[in-house]
């Protein structure tokens, strides 16, 4: 059923970028930006980036809300930038959760071997 979810967490947001960028007369200039931007954060999230990386979470989802700002207001220059850092701070935050889960793998599997190697090691 988790699995499941993430899909759709990372689907929606991809379908709904699909449909702002087959609609050119309905879109302003920003709008892909940010639908990139969107699926980038909600990417990270299902990765565990607001586990393992919540200061880049963070910052990633206050940067999209002011692109969401910045769009409604019509400044699509700060719309576009503030959406292209918080891909950047989703990016950031989903390697790094990554990074953290390969490394707790890694121990588990260490921890593991060390275990085998005592094992071996005992006389019998």
């Amino acid at each position: 059923m988790k699995k499941n979810t993430s899909r759709w967490l990372v689907l929606v947001p991809v379908a709904v970028l699909m449909l702002t960028v087959g609609c050119s007369s309905l879109k302003t200039p920003a709008t892909a930006d940010v639908a990139v931007s969107n699926a980038a954060v909600v990417s990270a999230a299902g990765a565990g980036g607001a586990q393992y990386a919540p200061l880049e979470m963070t910052a990633a989802r206050e940067k999209l809300a002011l692109a969401n700002k910045a769009m409604l207001a019509k400044d699509y220059k700060l719309a576009i930038d503030m959406a292209n850092q918080a891909q950047a701070d989703a990016k950031l935050a989903q390697s790094k959760a990554s990074s953290v889960k390969a490394q707790a793998a890694a121990d588990v599997l260490q921890d593991d071997i060390r275990v085998l190697r005592e094992e071996l090691e005992r006389p019998r």
